[in-house]
């Protein structure tokens, strides 16, 4: 998909992978709705040839999101790419049953951007368009500390993998598989202590120009850390990750007391 002249909703706008992102789109002649709950973080947008419309909205909530649309509908006339961004992990040690603890992160991380997805099959009705959700690492692999997480982000990848086989056009729809990416969102996935980073590591910025070069090459399924394929490739490396992480997790523990 060619970026001039298109109608982009982005989410998670304000920080991270999403603010990257952002600032790559900006470049480009085109109409984008910045998404985000951090209504202070879409304050200060940067310049350039887009046409940016902030919109602040919690997303865990159908409401929010069929609102988002229909201001989008009304701002841009039509969505030619939604990008799911938006969202959070916990780390942490489960211990307690808490159904509210695991609906929050479904809402966010899965409901939100499966329902954006279907919404925007509707409206578009066989007219081009794509939608991205941003998946993980941990689609594949979890990690000790991130079960919860982990599961959100497996659940996006074994619904797009069998939804494919109902679109027309698969290639609608692409997912995104960032590693542990330096941003503030493993300082925020835990409120007790800092959780630790994961390795291997790369910036914001890395994971947002592979994006940007996914969607124009119309891309399924983007890998922004190539390496991470031998991880795929070699199960005993993905068994040594978790290994570690189980040890990172244990030392967590003891210093979040």
């Amino acid at each position: 998909m060619q970026l001039d002249h298109k109608n982009i909703i982005l989410t998670g706008a304000a920080s991270g992978i999403g603010r990257a992102l952002l600032n790559l789109l900006v470049e480009f002649p085109a109409q984008l709705m910045a998404v985000d709950k951090d209504s202070a973080g879409l304050k200060d947008l940067p310049d350039g040839k887009a046409e940016i419309i902030p919109h602040n909205c919690d997303l865990s909530q159908p409401q929010a999101v069929d609102m988002l649309f229909e201001q989008a509908i009304q701002k841009l006339g039509s969505i030619d790419l939604f990008i799911a961004n938006a969202g959070f992990a916990y780390y942490e040690k489960i211990e307690t049953a808490d159904w509210a603890h695991i609906e929050q992160i479904y809402r966010v991380n899965v409901f939100s951007p499966l329902y954006a997805l279907e919404k925007m099959r509707i409206l578009n009705n066989g007219r081009p368009h794509k939608v991205v959700i941003i998946a993980s690492a941990m689609s594949f692999l979890g990690l000790p500390g991130y079960a919860l997480y982990s599961s959100t982000k497996a659940a996006l990848h074994r619904f797009a993998e069998a939804y494919r086989y109902e679109m027309n056009d698969p290639s609608c729809l692409m997912l995104v598989y960032p590693i542990g990416t330096r941003t503030a969102f493993f300082s925020a996935a835990s409120r007790a202590h800092p959780a630790p980073q994961t390795w291997p590591t790369q910036t914001a910025e890395q994971v947002a120009r592979a994006i940007l070069h996914g969607i124009q090459r119309n891309s399924q399924s983007v890998f922004p850390f190539e390496a991470f394929r031998l991880f795929l490739a070699f199960p005993f490396l993905g068994k040594l990750e978790q290994a570690i992480e189980s040890w990172r997790l244990k030392k967590w523990l003891r210093n979040a007391v």
